[in-house]
């Protein structure tokens, strides 16, 4: 089976935040994991970052990738959730596996106000803002997801991945969550962040489950 990971760094749909674009990828490589940075449109309205990952996750399928998984952050961590979650989605686009960091997941809560402005514009519909919120697309055939956050955040409340998470439970969707409690937004890898520096080692673990590549020796139960 054949394994890729997008990796899709934050920035509020504004600009890419480098912490969390190459230094992850070389973190999935170190785990044994082919993965790559996707440079999405930024500046620019929905749906328009949602079809050009689209088609990268397309080109990755033509070149052989089996299984396809997402992680992303804060706003690249709303992209991921879209296209984990895409109701058009086929067996081309389709992800297998979400990992998201202190996403954006809802369009109709509190969240940093300069995301929406810039993929929904200043008068979004409800039925705009409904349509481009993650916990109203899970359905009971979602993708496991991984989700992680924390307290303290003051940029993307943990509310977001608490409905998230509540969404996916109601749907009997398999989901593993860690909110840790402290922690400022865009934590990246959080290397020297205390206890949320610990949400790579469970991921890890997690995404082997995922792809049947989890290692024997040393992994947390």
């Amino acid at each position: 089976m054949s394994v890729h990971v997008i990796v899709l760094p934050g920035g509020g749909y504004e600009v890419h935040a480098e912490h969390e674009a190459q230094p992850i990828v070389d973190w999935l490589a170190g785990s044994g994991l082919e993965a790559s940075v996707f440079r999405y449109p930024l500046n620019t309205p929905h749906p328009a970052p949602l079809a050009a990952l689209q088609t990268e996750i397309r080109r990755l399928r033509d070149k052989g990738a089996d299984t396809i998984g997402v992680v992303g952050f804060s706003a690249g961590g709303h992209l991921a959730g879209l296209a984990a979650l895409a109701p058009n989605a086929d067996e081309r686009t389709s992800v297998q596996f979400a990992v998201l960091g202190y996403a954006i997941t809802s369009m109709e809560t509190e969240t940093y106000r300069p995301s929406q402005l810039i993929l929904l514009g200043e008068d979004a519909s409800p039925e705009l803002r409904r349509s481009t919120s993650l916990d109203a697309l899970v359905t009971p055939s979602s993708p496991p997801f991984f989700l992680w956050h924390t307290a303290e955040d003051s940029y993307v409340p943990p509310e977001h991945t608490y409905r998230l998470a509540a969404a996916l439970a109601a749907d009997n969707v398999p989901h593993t969550v860690h909110v840790f409690p402290h922690g400022p937004h865009s934590l990246g890898l959080a290397h020297g962040a205390g206890e949320a520096s610990t949400w790579t080692r469970f991921a890890e673990s997690w995404i082997g489950e995922q792809t049947g590549t989890r290692k024997s020796q040393g992994a947390p139960v």
